[in-house]
Order: structure tokens, then C-alpha cells, then sequence
């Protein structure tokens, strides 16, 4: 039987050991061990790290020159505690030290986090679990008589900046004045998708996916009434055309059996 005092040991062996590969330049390595071998397990840890933040958000490592880059992420080693094993929920991990870096009004990019969180919901969405093949629906069924199904793979974003514009030529300091509502739908193909959508979509998109009982038409009703009740008759029939539209990229299913 090994003596607690043993398993402290042990214990305090590893935590300067990971203190060192996270922080080499704040935490000595252990005793006795040779720096070389070392160098393995930092270079390791460190470019493990890299491959996976570079590989969940390209976006955001387009924007920084590889010094710049590396600065980052060495950051994020040295400064967050992972809540998770996990390799693909490693994304949200670094979604959420930035977050926290934003809290802290570190000097990042005012729209890092939304860009980030828009490169992470793709790659949540292709993760998703959920079976289109499970639910009940007619995939035929009109959605503007029958009771539209939503996809569970389909949701709305909003930002304040036009996050699937940016890029290295195009860095806004700035927020627009009109927020940025983007239509994401993971297809039967598997294939994540992105579309713009107006105010008007993103509402009834919401009304569909809350909706129990009521026909797609009834749902375009009340959403008209309630956003634009001095022109529902000039939008309803491009209100009916969107319910086809939002059937046409999947957000609709079809309809209740």
C-alpha cells in the first residue's frame, strides 16, 4: 500500500511538471530531469495545442502573423484551465478565455469573440448528435397549412459585427448599427451552411421553433401582427415565400403527421 506521504510526492511532482510545459518561462522543470528530453514534452504540448485552436478557428488565425499567433495561444496554455478531456469540445475551451480576456478588457480585436464563437457554432452544429431521420414529419407537407417541424440543426446567431465577412482584409473597429443575424442549418447531407436572414426570418424562425400547434401560415400571422402590424398585407407574401424558402434549406422539415 503506497504511504500518503508518497502520493503527495507524486502529486506535487506532477503539478510542477504541467506548471512547467504551461509556463516554461515561469515554472521551473522537476529536478533531475534532463532538459532535452523536456523539450519533447513541451514542444509537444505546445504545438498539440496550436494545431487544435488553428484547426477549430482558421478565421482568427488568418488575422495574426505566426509571432503573434504563437503569443496567443501560449496565453491561453499559460492562463486557462480546461474543463473538459475532451478534444472536441477543445474549441469551446479557448471560446471561453476569450470571453474572459474580453472581461478583462484585454487589447484584442473588439469582434475575436464573436468570430470565434461564429467559427465555433459550425463545428458544434456538425457535431451535433441529433438524428433528422428520428423525427416524426411528412416531408412533403406544406408548410404554410400543416405544423412546421423545425430542424434541431438549425439556429439563429446574432452579432454586433458582420462576422462572416471578416477576414485579413477586413478588420472593422467598429460595430455597424444594424446587427448581423445569420441562419445556420446542418442539412440531411451533413453539410453546415450559413445564410444572412432579415429581422423579419429571424423572428418567425423563432416563432416556428417555439411552435406547437399552430399552422406555418397562423405562426406568419402572429409574427406580422406583432413586428409589422401596418404592413401585414405587403408582407405576407413575402412571409408565405420565405416558409417555403426556410422548408427549401431544411430549417423546415415538413410537417406534424
Amino acid at each position: 500500500m503506497t504511504a500518503p506521504s508518497d502520493l503527495a510526492a507524486v502529486r506535487a511532482l506532477q503539478h510542477r511538471f504541467a506548471a512547467h510545459l504551461r509556463a516554461p518561462e515561469r515554472a521551473s522543470a522537476p529536478i533531475d530531469i534532463d532538459d532535452a528530453r523536456m523539450r519533447v514534452y513541451r514542444d509537444l504540448v505546445f504545438s498539440n495545442m496550436e494545431n487544435f485552436i488553428s484547426a477549430n478557428f482558421p478565421i482568427a488565425r488568418s488575422l495574426y502573423d505566426d509571432d503573434e499567433w504563437a503569443s496567443l495561444t501560449r496565453e491561453f496554455l499559460r492562463e486557462h484551465r480546461c474543463r473538459t478531456p475532451l478534444f472536441p469540445q477543445f474549441g469551446r475551451e479557448f471560446l471561453a478565455w476569450l470571453e474572459t480576456r474580453q472581461e478583462q478588457g484585454r487589447d484584442d480585436p473588439p469582434f475575436l469573440l464573436e468570430l470565434a464563437h461564429y467559427e465555433w457554432a459550425e463545428l458544434a452544429l456538425s457535431l451535433d448528435e441529433a438524428d433528422l431521420a428520428s423525427i416524426p414529419h411528412d416531408p412533403q407537407g406544406d408548410p404554410l397549412h400543416g405544423i412546421p417541424i423545425v430542424s434541431p440543426l438549425a439556429c439563429v446567431l446574432a452579432y454586433r459585427f458582420p462576422v462572416h465577412r471578416i477576414a485579413p482584409d477586413f478588420r472593422p473597429t467598429h460595430a455597424p448599427t444594424e446587427p448581423t443575424l445569420l441562419l445556420l442549418v446542418r442539412g440531411r447531407d451533413d453539410i453546415v451552411r450559413f445564410h444572412d436572414v432579415d429581422t423579419l426570418s429571424a423572428l418567425l424562425i423563432e416563432r416556428l421553433q417555439q411552435n406547437d400547434d399552430a399552422s406555418g401560415r397562423d405562426c406568419l400571422t402572429r409574427v406580422l401582427e406583432a413586428c409589422e402590424p401596418d404592413r401585414t398585407g405587403n408582407l405576407r407574401l413575402a412571409g408565405e415565400a420565405m416558409l417555403h424558402e426556410l422548408k427549401k434549406r431544411e430549417v423546415v422539415l415538413g410537417t406534424r403527421v
